[in-house]
């Protein structure tokens, strides 16, 4: 295959002052995570009007949705970070390579979901409860989001494999799409507005299946349309045994790494159903608000992702470890704007989903509790995303293991024993502490054993 002529998007990455580069590479995907954020509240509060067994029942399910993102973001996260290794390697033809099995993957992990919806939603709300009024919904709700989940595994792979190339543009206008026609259908597919009729919480469902078609069919037109050094061709696929390795090298390790966050949502739920329904719609809320505050870093992370693949490809130390450094600052700034929100205004946070009585004093509590770990997870994101740059997915999945299963869910056990629900909300910021420290050892082993070794080059 001839070398290809090489994009600015794609030079820039090498050559451009870094902090400009960053803000310009991140800014698009920040916004467009910041939309998927509005929309993920958005949802929860016209769902909190049904009453409080529906956003119990959607709460319940939301570590099947965390799953979900998880096989697709996780698997795109590995593709990205092939790619754009590869493109930094000027190893183009291995790059297209690598950008032609993506929808292939998410081919057969949708086959999977679609096996779990129609099969297990029933079983898996069942564990739960036995109150036909909390099942019922939740099983709705689940069935429609794992069968329709196609498009989300889709566009997940062509928005990194845009992002891989230094096109952070057309990734926003996907997302953004998807956000806006989710927003906008919610309020008539729940409560049956223009004619539609009223699905309740399957509603929720199905205006969430079609913002994900409509942003995997925006995600095709710019695939087809823009001048990108790598593009998925159908029709042409050849499956690649060593690619698919490449790929998981990396995405498995952030796969399970983020999944990992679903089966410590799950085990919270069940130690926090043991208290009240009111607590594990507590936990619910809390996911969907901290978004609006993780969400934009990790929207940076889509950024930086490419930034430090190519330069730790192209070997350039200063750009990488400028790159690192940066992503950590801006992260911290938007993490402490977050934990002053979590601190100062917890009961207006709340009132947004109806909350009263019970549901509003747990939530409150809550809050200021579980945002004391957010600077500790500023610091551990980036680190982590400098560890999948760089092909070492392996020490982010261990870090997650430590904060989102090792540590929290015992500590969250014994400590609910000892003191109450309150013992669940200390866990958070106790396990993102000890994880940090872990994180911070690898990075250390990450520079004495690799990036020192890079030849040191003139940064830009």
């Amino acid at each position: 295959m001839s070398e290809p002529k090489v994009n600015q998007n794609t030079l820039r990455m090498g050559t451009k002052p870094m902090l400009p580069l960053i803000i310009e590479m991140s800014l698009p995907s920040m916004f467009s995570m910041l939309i998927q954020a509005l929309y993920n509240i958005v949802d929860s509060i016209f769902v909190s009007r049904l009453g409080e067994y529906a956003l119990s029942a959607v709460s319940l399910v939301y570590p099947i949705q965390l799953i979900n993102i998880s096989v697709g973001v996780g698997t795109s996260v590995g593709l990205s970070s092939l790619i754009s290794r590869r493109l930094g390697a000027k190893d183009y033809e291995a790059a297209q390579s690598a950008a032609e099995h993506g929808l292939f993957l998410a081919l057969c992990h949708w086959l999977l979901f679609v096996a779990f919806g129609l099969f297990g939603s029933r079983s898996f709300a069942s564990a739960f409860s036995e109150n036909a009024t909390l099942i019922e919904p939740a099983v709705q709700y689940c069935t429609i989001v794992c069968v329709g989940s196609l498009f989300a595994l889709c566009s997940s792979s062509m928005e990194k494999i845009m992002q891989a190339g230094g096109n952070m543009i057309a990734p926003m206008w996907c997302m953004l799409s998807g956000a806006v026609t989710n927003i906008i259908l919610d309020p008539i597919m729940i409560f049956g507005l223009f004619g539609f009729p009223a699905m309740g919480v399957a509603g929720a469902a199905v205006a969430t299946v079609i913002g994900q078609c409509v942003c995997f069919l925006v995600a095709n037109i710019f695939m087809h349309k823009l001048d990108l050094p790598v593009k998925v061709k159908y029709g042409r696929f050849a499956m690649s045994g060593r690619t698919i390795k490449d790929i998981y090298q990396v995405g498995l390790p952030s796969m399970v790494m983020q999944s990992i966050g679903s089966v410590m949502t799950i085990a919270l739920n069940a130690i926090l159903i043991g208290f009240s329904e009111a607590a594990v719609a507590v936990l619910g809320v809390y996911f969907k608000l901290q978004s609006f505050v993780f969400m934009p870093v990790f929207g940076m992370n889509h950024g930086l992702m490419p930034i430090m693949g190519y330069n730790y490809g192209a070997k350039n130390r200063k750009r990488l470890m400028n790159a690192y450094k940066l992503g950590i600052v801006i992260a911290m700034c938007i993490m402490v704007v977050g934990l002053l929100l979590f601190q100062l205004i917890p009961d207006k946070l709340m009132s947004l989903f109806k909350a009263e009585g019970d549901l509003l004093t747990v939530g409150v509590k809550a809050l200021r509790t579980i945002s004391l770990c957010f600077p500790f997870a500023a610091i551990g994101i980036i680190t982590g995303t400098l560890f999948q740059a760089t092909g070492r997915g392996i020490y982010s999945l261990f870090t997650s293991l430590l904060r989102q299963l090792i540590v929290i869910v015992p500590a969250a056990y014994v400590l609910s024993k000892m003191i109450g629900v309150m013992g669940v909300w200390y866990a958070f910021p106790l396990a993102e502490g000890f994880s940090l420290c872990f994180s911070l050892l690898m990075l250390r082993r990450l520079w004495r054993t690799d990036i020192s070794h890079i030849p040191l080059k003139q940064a830009m």
